[in-house]
């Protein structure tokens, strides 16, 4: 009797010691999102400014304000007035106003407009998202500073020309650097009390008392009060700002800038920025 050995796959027997023999397939850890550079946040945080219909109008409303505050020098004041500096000046009083409160609202709108979960969700590290809001209230106010002197340079011109005399020239580089740092630092304040209150209407009523309410009862105190007159500059702000907008600021006016520039506005912008770090999302 026959008997047959066994047929045996040695194809199957092959691939099964293959596979065995193979070693395991390593698991790639997920990727890493690539990090959003923070010249992308502030281009993001310049458009959200005028992305929204009050931002237009805001923006808007610094070239409006500079035409028609030129208008308003060449109509009303004195020939003897026309000159580079009037109309500079003319231009930033209510330039004064609107930076501000531009960068107010830039803060106060992911907390107002509860936009804060997309904004956070996207950049988790809220100081980024902090500091690129503060460079970019900085760099609308630098472009401000470039309105108010371009445009004052073209009222000086028509304005002498229709007065029939020669235009004035009394500008320079320092007082172009004196105008941008003091927009600078009130943009700054409006930016402080948007971090520091988290609420539009809030802010913005927090400024208009600080930079008409207070000051007005401050210089009324200095005018009946001979003690408070020389302390005045040491505990007034926006006596100081003033003064660097018009390029009157010298000697010891620098040492008051920076102490009321600490005490009004460092401290507070830390203060502020602490306590938005640690603020919970909703």
């Amino acid at each position: 009797m026959t008997t047959t050995a066994p047929h045996t796959n040695t194809s199957g027997g092959a691939r099964e010691r293959a596979q065995t023999n193979t070693p395991p397939r390593r698991r790639t850890p997920p990727s890493t999102p690539p990090h959003i550079p923070l010249t992308r946040i502030v281009a993001v945080e310049l458009r959200k400014s005028f992305d929204t219909r009050s931002g237009f109008w805001l923006l808007a409303g610094i070239g409006l304000a500079a035409l028609l505050t030129t208008g308003a020098v060449i109509a009303w004041a004195p020939q003897s007035e026309f000159s580079y500096s009037q109309f500079t000046l003319a231009i930033g009083v209510p330039m004064t106003v609107i930076l501000p409160i531009i960068a107010a609202l830039s803060v106060t709108a992911e907390w107002s407009q509860r936009s804060g979960l997309t904004t956070f969700t996207l950049v988790p590290h809220r100081d980024r998202v902090l500091f690129a809001k503060g460079l970019a209230a900085g760099l609308v106010a630098l472009a401000a500073t470039a309105v108010a002197f371009t445009v004052g340079a073209l009222g000086n011109v028509i304005g002498a020309a229709l007065a029939g005399i020669d235009p004035v020239w009394n500008q320079g580089l320092a007082d172009v650097g004196f105008f941008a740092l003091g927009n600078t630092l009130l943009t700054l304040v409006g930016f402080t009390l948007g971090a520091l209150i988290r609420n539009s209407p809030g802010a913005i009523v927090a400024y208009m008392i600080y930079a008409f309410v207070a000051p007005g009862m401050l210089a009324f105190l200095a005018f009946n009060q001979a003690w408070f007159h020389n302390a005045r500059p040491w505990v007034d702000p926006k006596f100081n700002q003033d003064a660097l907008l018009q390029g009157t600021l010298s000697g010891e006016g620098w040492t008051h800038l920076a102490v009321t520039t600490l005490v009004w506005l460092v401290l507070p912008l830390i203060v502020a920025v602490l306590n938005l770090l640690r603020a919970e999302v909703k």
